[in-house]
């Protein structure tokens, strides 16, 4: 039984907490809570009947035998700070998408993971919802053919007062926009199954929040494969979550998954059709209670199976990274009003700065 540690008591530490109190993940246990604001971790620790601490440090020297993993649900600013500060304790690192908030933050987290013995994970649960399994199963079997057109578009409702709810929200220095914080999973899974990114151009927009970061944006990406990429992101949606969804064009077959959370296929057709196809559609055509799906379940069985079994992750930190450097040049274009080509020295993003 390993033992998981959160560090970061927040709205999206809930998720994680609720899974790992409840026994629903097998072999791992939620063991004790850090938060800086003692309120919340005295909540958290009182909910969940575990120790709560305002401190890593004192969080460690009083678990640290019973710590295996540490889970960092902080805001995205911090992820790369604590990170460094977790890693001489030697324990295994979850971290919440994104990442780091810079190419250089993320490197030193890998760097850093490498040098202790311990493994780096990165959240990207959407990977485990069953559809995209489907999807990713159908691409590998070469059902496709010749990729022509892959598109994310992320539909969600976050008004003024959900951006209130933290000073952190909507910021340069701790957060990004939408790009950064809520399609960022989208776009992980976009990558995933259209390969690497040779260039991108993209442009946003603040059209209803009151932050310093966009809340609506576009892109268009060239894969290195030749097939072309948009994504299509904005929280400006009203009044409610209207979609989060992905679509695979190819010679010989298309895919939508959709719904609110990538979890409803919507369209699911091939030129040569298997006895299996009618039974994914109506199978996997029913969307999850909310906008998390059920991708945090089996995103931690794979990391426990990963570490007890020593077997490579899906979304290590050098996958975690691809997605943050797309992100980072999509930033970069909209600054500079150019295409931006991968690999590249951001120069004007401001993502992760003041």
């Amino acid at each position: 039984m390993l033992g998981v540690a959160l560090l970061g008591c927040g709205r999206i530490a809930l998720r994680h907490a609720e899974l790992l109190s409840r026994g629903e993940i097998e072999g791992a246990k939620l063991v004790c809570v850090c938060d800086i604001d003692e309120s919340r971790s005295k909540q958290f620790g009182e909910k969940y009947q575990v120790p709560y601490f305002t401190s890593l440090d004192s969080m460690m020297e009083s678990c640290k035998k019973e710590i295996n993993i540490v889970s960092i649900l902080t805001p995205s600013g911090l992820h790369a700070k604590n990170t460094l500060e977790v890693a001489p304790y030697k324990k295994h690192i979850i971290v919440e998408k994104p990442m780091a908030l810079t190419l250089e933050d993320a490197d030193k987290m890998i760097e850093a993971c490498d040098r202790n013995g311990i493994r780096l994970f990165v959240v990207k649960q959407n990977r485990y919802n069953l559809p995209v399994q489907k999807l990713r199963e159908a691409l590998e079997a070469g059902r496709f053919g010749k990729l022509v057109m892959g598109s994310v578009r992320v539909r969600w409702c976050r008004d003024n007062a959900y951006y209130r709810q933290d000073s952190w929200r909507g910021t340069w220095a701790m957060d990004g926009g939408v790009f950064t914080n809520q399609a960022s999973h989208h776009i992980d899974l976009l990558e995933w199954m259209m390969g690497d990114v040779e260039s991108v151009f993209a442009k946003s927009i603040t059209a209803l929040s009151e932050i310093e970061t966009e809340d609506t944006g576009v892109a268009v990406l060239k894969f290195k494969n030749g097939a072309l990429g948009v994504i299509e992101a904005t929280t400006a949606t009203r009044p409610k979550d209207l979609e989060g969804s992905i679509s695979i064009l190819g010679e010989f077959g298309s895919v939508e998954i959709g719904g609110f959370a990538v979890n409803e296929i919507k369209t699911w057709n091939f030129v040569e059709s298997l006895e299996s196809d009618k039974e994914v559609r109506e199978k996997y055509s029913t969307n999850p209670p909310n906008v998390y799906g059920f991708g945090h379940k089996e995103y931690y069985l794979h990391v426990i199976d990963s570490i007890v079994h020593n077997k490579k992750a899906l979304v290590d930190g050098l996958e975690g990274r691809k997605s943050l450097e797309l992100i980072i040049a999509m930033y970069e274009s909209i600054e500079t009003g150019k295409e931006v080509f991968l690999r590249f020295q951001p120069k004007q993003c401001k993502l992760g700065h003041l």
